[in-house]
């Protein structure tokens, strides 16, 4: 299993560093087909175009697979803070290790993060969403996680935090009801939920999919927990979205693939555009 030593985090925080001239203070993670939310971002002075390194220019940085991941950081400004921005993230299923998944979380502490704001393309299992809703992530069931497979397993890093650290409000209550605000205001219709991570690569079946919904779940996907888990071990705080793509079969009648998910994720962003440049500036 591959980890890293606090001194590999700071080795490629420094690489960054060295080709940038601002100080990120929010960082987002964009999910399958929500890369173009990384085009909006504009460059540290008026004119300039944003800094972008891509994932193999960095030591340590693993890099991303699946179709639809640009592998790249985009750094900025958006909303007139300075932002970094992931576009593009890596998965466990890819073969990489949880510590692999979530290292950029740990550089961005490094850096100067404070916030992050994850997004994902997610599944939608309650019955009353369907594709191209937005979904505020109000909490999460890391059932991968509860099944061995934390992020944090492994000797803690005590630069970052404690060993045991405190899940009880993953998702910041202040920031979603600033999202919440925001969507009222662009008459947006936000939706509200619980998101479960599931190690994939394959869809759920009808069984898992009825599993998941009498527990209470609105929406399921393959990412975005590690994360979370990372960045609230790291004492960041956390505003989440799903785009929910496609809606989960119970019945067996309706197939899943990634290209549908692909082409709901376009309707999406532009929700998630609008959310952000409103209550960036106040995050």
């Amino acid at each position: 299993m591959r980890t890293y030593s606090f001194a590999e985090y700071q080795d490629a925080a420094n690489e960054i560093k060295s080709k940038i001239s601002i100080t990120p203070e929010i960082g987002l993670v964009l999910g399958s087909g929500l890369g173009p939310l990384a085009d909006e971002v504009e460059g540290a002075k008026p004119g300039e175009a944003p800094v972008v390194i891509k994932y193999r220019d960095i030591s340590g940085w693993p890099v991303s697979t699946v179709f639809g991941h640009k592998g790249q950081l985009v750094i900025g400004k958006l909303g007139g803070r300075n932002v970094i921005v992931q576009q593009g993230r890596t998965h466990f299923y890819e073969g990489y290790s949880l510590h692999e998944v979530t290292f950029a979380v740990r550089v961005m502490k490094i850096l100067g993060v404070k916030t992050l704001v994850v997004t994902n393309a997610a599944g939608g299992v309650n019955v009353f969403f369907h594709p191209g809703d937005v979904m505020l992530i109000t909490d999460h069931i890391a059932l991968a996680g509860m099944a061995g497979n934390n992020p944090l397993c492994g000797p803690n890093m005590e630069e970052f935090g404690t060993r045991f650290p405190d899940m009880s409000q993953a998702y910041d209550r202040e920031y979603g009801r600033m999202a919440k605000a925001a969507a009222v205001k662009h008459n947006i219709d936000l939706k509200e939920g619980i998101y479960v991570w599931l190690s994939g690569p394959s869809f759920e079946t009808p069984a898992e999919v009825r599993m998941l919904r009498s527990w209470g779940v609105d929406a399921v996907g393959m990412s975005t927990v590690p994360e979370v888990i990372i960045a609230r071990h790291c004492g960041m705080r956390v505003l989440g979205f799903s785009g929910i793509t496609n809606k989960n079969s119970d019945n067996g009648e309706v197939q899943t693939n990634h290209e549908e998910v692909m082409e709901a994720a376009k309707t999406i962003g532009p929700k998630i555009i609008t959310i952000l440049k409103e209550i960036l500036p106040n995050l």
